[in-house]
């Protein structure tokens, strides 16, 4: 259970970043973009989770209780937490920065990867840190529609009646986000020796 819950959480953590970054990269690029992706990351992310586990089975063509669902259901979610951070930190790069970089002959991509990324990724890892809390506390609601992970605990307590389960259940839960938020605290601090010097 506890590694079905970390998959269904984790998976779509990492592909929402990666799609984050990329309409992050837009809305920082593209001020009509990032007022229409603004408006619909909020809309988005107002969805009852229930609602949209319900609704992608009709949209993707999978089964009601397939965990696909909740993947994708919870990369919707993150992408949509992710977006504005993303583009509020590549705004917080000094333009002087990217002008230096410009200066010294990097092409967009290259400054985009080695110097504009690498510096957001402080206000980065801090979005994704509240995305990864949210998804393993959101898919303790995927096990209403079978999806598995330690959500199924709660449900197997509440029918039984029978409390254990349920607080095992919700140790394993803070336990792995305790765990999970560590080590993205380490892979940030990795990222940047600058900002850990400076601390």
């Amino acid at each position: 259970m506890l590694l079905d819950h970390a998959y269904l959480s984790l998976v779509p953590l990492a592909v929402s970043v990666v799609l984050a970054i990329a309409l992050g990269l837009l809305c920082h690029r593209f001020r009509p973009v990032r007022a229409v992706l603004g408006v619909t990351a909020n809309v988005v992310y107002t969805v009852p989770s229930l609602a949209l586990f319900a609704i992608i089975p009709a949209v993707i063509g999978t089964k009601v209780l397939d965990s696909v669902n909740v993947v994708v259901a919870l990369t919707v979610y993150t992408t949509a937490l992710l977006v504005r951070p993303v583009a509020d930190a590549l705004d917080a790069v000094p333009a002087h920065v990217t002008a230096a970089a410009t200066a010294m002959g990097f092409r967009p991509v290259r400054r985009f990867l080695s110097v504009e990324l690498p510096l957001a990724v402080p206000v980065l890892a801090a979005g994704v840190r509240v995305g990864s809390v949210s998804n393993i506390s959101l898919v303790s609601v995927g096990a209403l529609i079978g999806a598995g992970g330690l959500g199924t605990l709660f449900t197997d307590g509440f029918r039984q009646r029978y409390l254990a389960p349920i607080v095992v259940g919700i140790a394993l839960t803070l336990v792995l986000a305790l765990v999970v938020d560590l080590l993205l605290v380490l892979l940030r601090n990795r990222l940047t020796p600058w900002a850990v010097v400076g601390r």
